[in-house]
């Protein structure tokens, strides 16, 4: 383990945590990572080592069976996940993401149900906003919810639902007419249960199948269809319609701490394949490393790693410690997703021809990286989160 990204203050308790999964990461992940994601295939067996350590209850209380951790033990550990293959830290996010949710917002009973199956992994979860026609604009929804007798009946069609196939909770943001003046009291969350697989997996509920993309494979990505699809009333987020959006927002928010993560994972995975490849590679006589030029780019690289890494820890810490930190989150977000690429994009330089190979791992990280760049809102999202905070944290007064 080298200097670089360390965190200071932890607890025995977390470093244990982290050592185990740095470990598992070495030994179950990096080795067979790009094989599997060159197949496209599902990562079964990791997933089932990830239930024994307990980490889809990560941060769930202890007492619904969890672990009750904080989100920086969390985030720590999708770094690590997200180093050995950035697709397994994403199986486990929007399931975490649901989980918060349940957790923040749910009802007594939503909380005793759903909780500690969730935290063994017997129940998956995923969550829904993003449609076809829009992505970051949530108010542009059209999927609706409307109410008959004891149930709402559901129509609409839902896009980029990662674990959409292996899930068997999916998280839904529906538009409900309540008559509100504002568009985003106008929305609820579902929380439907489903079978996994694809298909019809519930009544009036389909998953088409897989979408075909550049990287991000093994995990599924999937659409959803709701075709008069019937949600009992007591599967309302939270048994209160109209507060879906925010309940959504709060879930993003601890999400995109997530990515900053996964951005910090993949970015020191790249740096380590960079600067060992940079050792073992002669040029004109002498290893690369003896050329000032790939010195100086990898001096860039692992300062933008360590960067990274203090942001996301920051982003974090404020949430655990119950301040708001959508300011912190969309800057780790958007820092850790940009360095990412730049760090991942040198790393393949330094390899040269050998980069654009199948046959070496950081070919698989040139095509994981750009998807951080719009998972939970885009860049141009973040800053305008970023830019609108700051405008009300430096109003001019008088």
């Amino acid at each position: 383990m080298g200097r670089l990204a360390q965190t200071d203050g932890l607890t025995e308790v977390q470093r244990e945590i982290l050592a185990t999964v740095r470990t598992f990461v070495d030994k179950e992940i990096i080795p067979v990572a790009t094989e599997l994601e060159h197949r496209d295939e599902y990562p079964a067996e990791i997933v089932e080592g990830m239930k024994a350590m307990g980490l889809f209850g990560l941060m769930i209380p202890e007492e619904y069976g969890g672990l009750g951790e904080s989100l920086l033990t969390y985030a720590l550990v999708v770094e690590e996940i997200a180093r050995g293959w950035m697709s397994v830290s994403g199986i486990i996010n929007t399931h975490f993401i649901v989980a918060y949710m349940i957790k923040q917002h749910g009802t007594d009973e939503q909380k005793a149900y759903y909780l500690p199956k969730m935290a063994e992994g017997e129940i998956r979860g995923a969550f829904s906003m993003s449609e076809p026609h829009c992505g970051s604009d949530v108010s542009a929804i059209r999927t609706k919810a409307v109410p008959d007798g004891e149930f709402h009946v559901l129509n609409g069609q839902k896009m980029w639902l990662t674990n959409g196939g292996s899930a068997n909770l999916v998280a839904v943001l529906t538009k409900t007419e309540l008559g509100e003046d504002s568009v985003y009291r106008n929305m609820t969350t579902f929380l439907i249960d489903k079978e996994s697989g694809f298909g019809e997996t519930r009544p009036g509920l389909t998953i088409p199948g897989k979408i075909d993309k550049m990287g991000y494979k093994g995990v599924d990505t999937t659409e959803m269809v709701l075709d008069n699809c019937r949600v009992p009333a007591d599967r309302i987020l939270g048994g209160v319609p109209g507060k879906g959006f925010y309940q959504m927002m709060d879930g993003v928010e601890v999400g995109r701490v997530n990515v900053a993560a996964r951005g910090c994972g993949v970015a020191q995975r790249a740096f380590e394949l960079g600067i060992r490849y940079a050792q073992q590679r002669e040029t004109f006589g002498k290893p690369l490393t003896g050329h000032q030029a790939i010195q100086f780019k990898l001096a860039e690289m692992a300062t933008k790693v360590e960067a990274a890494h203090a942001m996301m820890v920051n982003a974090a810490r404020k949430k655990d410690a119950g301040e708001r930190n959508d300011l912190e989150a969309g800057m780790a977000k958007y820092l850790a997703s940009e360095y990412c690429k730049e760090v991942v994009e040198d790393a393949f330089r330094i390899h040269g021809g050998y980069g654009f190979s199948k046959e070496f791992e950081i070919e698989r990280l040139y095509r994981e990286a750009p998807m951080l760049l719009i998972g939970e809102g885009t860049a141009e999202i973040q800053k305008m989160i970023i830019g609108r905070r700051l405008l009300e944290d430096y109003k001019l007064r008088g």
